[in-house]
């Protein structure tokens, strides 16, 4: 990676790196075949975890619905090839701690039988937005740049809003990482087929495609189709090759010059950010009916014998990418799942392959971990950080634990993208101090609604029981009313027809 340099146009901060990209771009996408064993994790995406809605050792046919969603935040699960489920138990998955998740075991049978749909849906132009939704949502289909926020419910939240534009992202600022540059080189149709049925849904006509300016090839790809299509509502945008350009606020104020307001969401200033592998997901479901089961995966480093970007299905093992492409290199010592600024480090290879994996990154040696010294106050984080942060203070009011003035300095803000990290001269781990920081506030912030909750169930309990101490005591006084008023003949005829009762006992 090169040093940084502060000037780099209309992006605040940021920075321009080595890509390390054409080793992995010069050959086509490889197909990765079926492997012995498919791992399914039951989180995939951003939100609540699916339901499985099948046992251990039942067939499954390759794209058949496996695990539903549970919640109101999620997205299907489906198996990526035909064979037997012979366990459901935790595995070892690339989560930002290390730990294992539960995951659906299949063994598959070399037969890769799809299961038949029995309804074939109308074309997408013959279906209203909802039913679109609905459909798009069945189909499993999350953001494939990264993020793995469920698709369907990103859509249907931006239809709340006033949307002007729908931008694809292809950009893939991050070293390494050249999935979507060879996916718009090789299936640029697929992707403005995704877009189309994206305006449709959003009942928009403006649809921005972004790539970065190092990708002449797949803006060659994308500028050809669009010559021939003629639609005035698809405009391909270059934006300048710079980390994290890539980013959704970052993307939006490059493309439509809009800023997002802090804490909020594209959506809040009329825009729609979705991936260009997203758009091509939505393609196949829509048209070919194949659910989200396989996603194209960078796999790069100079730990790799032969680098190159691979399709493979949903849950095969890294092992299996690895090795059917060549295996590690001699030098091969660390794996990383994502790109270099904001991958996640495994220790094991038997991680699967999920919808976040847009790359499998190995080098040949560990960054070494210079000695942490003190902040010398030079600002050049500052210069750098493309949201605008003061990262210098931030870092104060994290070793204080200062909550509120990690708020007032806008801290959940930050989009972790390490450009700090890089460029700071005392080695201070920014990145992490800040995430641990985040999730200080969280834990916090969910204490503080659990203290709401339980001070309102306090509440509630108090004004419950004085409302039955109140009732009680006016039907005792309406008893004594009663009683008075009767004189004492009634109560005498009371008291009678108890002792009657009491005899006939």
């Amino acid at each position: 990676m090169s040093a940084p340099t502060y000037d780099l146009g209309k992006l605040h901060g940021g920075l321009r790196l080595t890509a390390n990209k054409q080793v992995s771009t010069e050959q086509p996408i490889i197909d990765v075949p079926v492997p012995e064993h498919l791992v399914l994790p039951l989180v995939q995406h951003v939100g609540d975890p699916v339901h499985p809605l099948i046992q251990i050792g039942d067939r499954v046919l390759k794209g058949q619905l496996i695990a539903e969603v549970e919640g109101t935040l999620g997205a299907p699960v489906h198996a990526s090839s035909s064979g037997k489920v012979v366990a459901i138990e935790p595995w070892p998955i690339a989560r930002r701690y290390g730990d294992n998740a539960p995951c659906i075991v299949i063994e598959t049978d070399g037969k890769d039988e799809p299961v038949k749909r029995a309804d074939i849906p109308p074309s997408y132009r013959a279906m209203t937005p909802e039913d679109l939704l609905t459909l798009i949502l069945r189909g499993g289909i999350v953001g494939l740049g990264g993020a793995v926020f469920p698709t369907a419910q990103k859509l249907m939240q931006a239809r709340t809003c006033k949307i002007d534009h729908l931008i694809l992202n292809g950009v893939e600022c991050e070293p390494y990482i050249s999935c979507d540059d060879r996916l718009m080189r090789e299936r640029a149709a697929e992707v403005i087929s995704g877009a189309r049925i994206l305006l449709h849904a959003l009942q928009i006509d403006s649809c921005f495609i972004a790539v970065e300016s190092d990708k002449p090839e797949a803006i060659h790809a994308l500028a050809r189709l669009l010559t021939s299509l003629q639609d005035d509502r698809l405009v391909l945008k270059q934006v300048p090759t710079i980390y994290p350009s890539g980013g959704e606020d970052q993307l939006v104020q490059l493309v439509a010059n809009r800023e997002v307001p802090s804490g909020g969401l594209p959506s809040d200033v009329g825009c729609l950010v979705q991936n260009v592998g997203t758009a091509a997901a939505i393609h196949d479901w829509l048209i070919h009916n194949q659910p989200l089961i396989s996603r194209v995966t960078t796999v790069t480093g100079d730990g790799i014998n032969h680098p190159v970007n691979v399709r493979a299905r949903i849950g095969t093992p890294v092992a299996d990418v690895i090795e059917y492409i060549g295996g590690y290199s001699d030098m091969a010592e660390q794996l990383i799942i994502g790109g270099p600024m904001t991958g996640k480090s495994v220790t094991t290879d038997r991680v699967p392959v999920v919808k976040a994996t847009n790359s499998i990154l190995v080098l040949s040696k560990t960054p070494a971990i210079n000695p942490e010294m003190p902040c010398i106050r030079c600002g050049d984080c500052a210069a750098v950080c493309p949201v605008q942060l003061l990262p210098q203070q931030l870092f104060w009011y994290a070793c204080a634990d200062n909550e509120v003035k990690l708020r007032q300095f806008g801290l959940t803000d930050c989009i972790e993208c390490g450009c700090c990290d890089l460029v700071c001269p005392s080695h201070i781990p920014l990145t992490a101090d800040f995430r641990i920081a985040k999730g200080r506030i969280r834990e916090l912030a969910d204490e503080k609604a659990r203290a709401v909750r339980a001070r309102e169930r306090f509440e509630a309990r108090n004004d419950r029981l004085k409302r039955e101490q109140d009732e009680r005591e006016t039907q005792l006084a309406q008893q004594k009313e009663s009683a008075r008023k009767a004189g004492p003949a009634a109560i005498a005829a009371i008291l009678r027809r108890k002792q009657q009762q009491s005899e006939d006992d």
